[in-house]
Parts: C-alpha cells; structure tokens; sequence
C-alpha cells in the first residue's frame, strides 16, 4: 500500500482535497483497477470517478460509493467514533446517546 503523509491541521481545504484525492488514486491503482472498472464496481460514472481523483470533491454518498468498492470502509470508521478523554466524558456520551431530542428551553 502507498503511503501519503496528510497534515490537516495545516493544509487548506483545497490542499486536503487535493492529498485525498492522490490517497484514492493510488489506492485504485494499487489494486489494479482502472477508473472505468472502479465506477462499474461503485456504480457510478466514469466521469464521476475522473472528478474525485482530479479534485477530490465528490459527495458522501459518492466517497462511500468508492470506500466500499476499495474495501476500504473500515478506514472511514475512525471518523465517525467518538473520542472520550475521561470516565465522565464516557458517560456523558452514553447519556446523550440514549436522548432522542434536544431538551426544550425554558422561556422566561
């Protein structure tokens, strides 16, 4: 697998975008895909995988699309866990998980 170091802490948005879309390029190619066969596997378009890898703006859909098609839904996973720093930030997380709605403001 390749390797590119990405530092989002001190990239522009575009340069975030631009770094993601060269992970993706050199994932699809590691694998030996081409992009006509990797937009039959995600069901997309040809163009649509052209874009992604030229620029890296797609929408979520389209970027798990991709992911699933790579195999590689499991990297997208850290994104979306909850990071807790303590026992108390555990269980207020665990809390707010169970409530269903916001709780309504008081109006004085």
């Amino acid at each position: 697998m390749i390797s590119i170091k990405m530092n989002f802490n001190i990239n522009t948005a575009e340069e975030t975008l631009r770094q993601f879309a060269l992970r993706l390029r050199a994932q699809r190619l590691a694998q030996e895909l081409s992009q006509h066969a990797l937009a039959g596997m995600a069901g997309l378009s040809l163009g649509t995988v052209r874009k992604l890898e030229t620029d890296g703006r797609c929408s979520l859909e389209t970027l798990i699309r991709v992911a699933q098609a790579l195999g590689l839904v499991g990297e997208l996973e850290p994104l979306f866990a909850q990071k807790s720093e303590s026992i108390a930030a555990m269980q207020r997380a665990a809390r707010i998980q169970l409530r269903q709605r916001a709780p309504k403001r008081s109006r004085l």
